[in-house]
């Protein structure tokens, strides 16, 4: 059965930018009002404005620091407050560390890193999928990334935790078999985003990326609108990547072979995200106030 989003409620968290800004801009359009969330009340407030004066229903912004334990579940209260009852939740927000295992290994970005892209979405998926089997309908959109199937050096603890995001994804909907609710796995790959230009400054970042495909967030908002309403189990994008996830034995000996030539030495640590290091901050920047 297809699903109606319009006249419904979501909450989008990450949307300050990059694929969470596209899509909550994407899900106003289907006539969805929403709650948006993120570090950043400016960024918010201004996605807020593009919404309205677009002639969207003028969102809710809920700032959150989702790396903060419990900050999750306290925004899925919020969320729920602000706009009566959330239908679809979209776990998006998501941090990266450039590094080696023996570098970061469990260091406190690390753990910031899963509190962000692991225990969250979590968090949210206990605070608002009651209300939605008790109704027997809504959606959960968990974005995860390829690099789950497909790890790369100096970058294992992002792959990790969403690895770990995928298995969670897949287990909900098993587990939610018995509901008219609907699980939403989607694994981007390359997509130009400010946590792209993050990771090319990380050693090797830009040889890694020279072959392989890219993607852009209005499309990706768009495929996951329309997997959202006909109910598509889980997809990749770009879509000449989705090999990978069906063949991940073969997918992560070419890895291999593709990133001989990075720099697996190097001691350096570098946080992404708006909360990031100096580097990284500096690399989202540029993308973001690009022309």
């Amino acid at each position: 059965m297809k699903i109606e989003l319009k006249g419904n409620k979501a909450l989008v968290t990450g949307a300050s930018s990059g694929i969470g800004r596209a899509l909550a801009k994407s899900l106003a359009r289907a006539g969805m009002g929403l709650a948006i969330s993120g570090r950043r009340k400016d960024a918010l407030d201004s996605l807020a404005k593009e919404i309205v004066d677009a002639g969207g229903e003028a969102p809710v912004v809920l700032t959150a620091d989702l790396s903060q334990r419990g900050e999750a579940e306290r925004l899925g209260a919020r969320a729920i407050e602000a706009l009566g009852r959330v239908d679809v939740l979209v776990n998006n927000a998501g941090v990266g560390i450039g590094g080696s295992q023996v570098v970061v290994a469990d260091d406190d970005e690390a753990r910031t890193l899963f509190e962000t892209n692991y225990w969250s979405p979590l968090a949210l998926t206990r605070a608002l999928v009651p209300g939605m089997r008790h109704r027997n309908r809504g959606a959960i959109v968990n974005i995860s990334s390829i690099g789950s199937v497909t790890p790369m050096p100096l970058a294992g603890h992002y792959s990790s935790s969403k690895a770990a995001l995928s298995l969670a994804t897949e287990t909900l909907r098993m587990e939610l078999r018995d509901t008219d609710l609907h699980v939403l796995h989607v694994l981007p790959g390359p997509v130009e985003t400010g946590m792209l230009a993050e990771f090319k400054v990380v050693p090797g970042g830009e040889k890694v990326l020279a072959s392989m495909p890219r993607g852009n967030v209005e499309t990706l908002a768009k495929k996951i609108i329309r997997g959202l309403e006909k109910r598509t189990r889980a997809f990749v994008y770009p879509g000449s990547l989705a090999i990978v996830r069906h063949l991940p034995t073969i997918a992560v000996r070419a890895t291999a072979i593709a990133t001989r030539g990075v720099d697996v030495s190097d001691q350096r640590k570098l946080m992404g995200g708006s909360s990031g290091g100096e580097l990284a901050l500096k690399a989202r920047a540029a993308f973001e106030n690009r022309a």
